[in-house]
This record gives C-alpha cells, structure tokens and sequence, in this order.
C-alpha cells in the first residue's frame, strides 16, 4: 500500500543566525521540495508552513513557521519531514524511489522472481536499479526501456528483459 506521506528529508543543520535550516533532500532535487508550501514532521505528521526556501548547493534552505533563531533551529537537526504523495503528481510513468524499494522484480520472458529492488541509484544518464535475490547476491540493471518493461505498483512487481551478462556471477 502507498503511503500517504513521503520522506523529503532530513534536517543536517543551520544557516545563519535567524532559523533557517539546511535540509538534505532525500528525493528527486532540492528544485523539487522547493514547491511544497507545507511539509510534515516524520514522527506525528504535523504540518509546518514554509515560510521560504531556497537552493543552496545540494541542499535546500528552508525557513520554517515558527522557527525564528538559531538555537530553536538547532533543535530540529536530525529530523526528518514529509511531503502528502497527493501535493506532488508525478507524470505518467514516473515513480517514488520509495515506492520501488521491494518490489519484486521478475524476468519478463520467464516469470522467475529474480529478486527485490533494493536500491536505486542515480548516475546522470539514467537510473540503476540493485535488485537482490534470495541468496542476498546483488546485480544492478539499467532503468531503461529496453530493460525495464512493466512497473505495477499494485502487483509490486517490475518485470526486465535483462542484458546479456547481467545476471552472471562475478
């Protein structure tokens, strides 16, 4: 079942001296969150209005409501905030890192469960996929169309076509 509410990111610090937070995202870009005019506290989902945010290297600064000084944002290192899946529509056939994290994945041609997605990894080109299997043995696939050919979020399976070699042991 989708959760209804996603991880943002973590809080990793301060920024000046009037509240401002450094959050480190843990989806898609800084760019991203910096839409989300409420985001929610991990633990309770409590909203928290921002204020403002911006861009600083790979993070995004954030001032949110409430938090006014240095030493109130302190306190917040280390807490992790939300956003609702419902404030972020993703295009078609577009997914929530989360969401992927343990599907299982099955040879498209075959049907054998070949394991469980159990990371994605981002290399500029596109997407990586490490999928284990039962043995805990690791391979990587490419997300790319000529690999990756059904995602079902309702079944909880991805189906590839793999590579010649991507299943071989090292």
């Amino acid at each position: 079942m989708k959760s209804e509410y996603l991880e943002a990111g973590r809080i990793v610090g301060t920024h000046g001296v009037h509240g401002e937070l450094r959050l480190e995202p843990w989806c898609d870009s800084p760019q991203f969150l910096q839409k989300f005019q409420t985001l929610y506290w991990e633990k309770d989902k409590a909203p928290v209005r921002v204020l403002s945010s911006r861009v600083h290297k790979n993070l995004l600064l954030v001032t949110l409501e409430g938090v006014t000084a240095l030493e109130q944002a302190d306190t917040l290192r280390g807490r992790v905030l939300c956003f609702r899946r419902e404030d972020a529509p993703l295009p078609e056939g577009t997914f929530f890192r989360q969401d992927l994290i343990g599907l299982s994945v099955r040879d498209s041609q075959t049907d054998k469960v070949l394991g469980t997605l159990t990371e994605v990894y981002e290399t500029g080109a596109n997407d990586v996929y490490e999928i284990s299997d039962s043995n805990g043995k690791k391979f990587l696939c490419p997300a790319i169309p000529q690999v990756v050919k059904k995602i079902s979020l309702d079944d909880g399976t991805i189906e590839i076509a793999p590579m010649e070699g991507m299943l071989d042991a090292d």
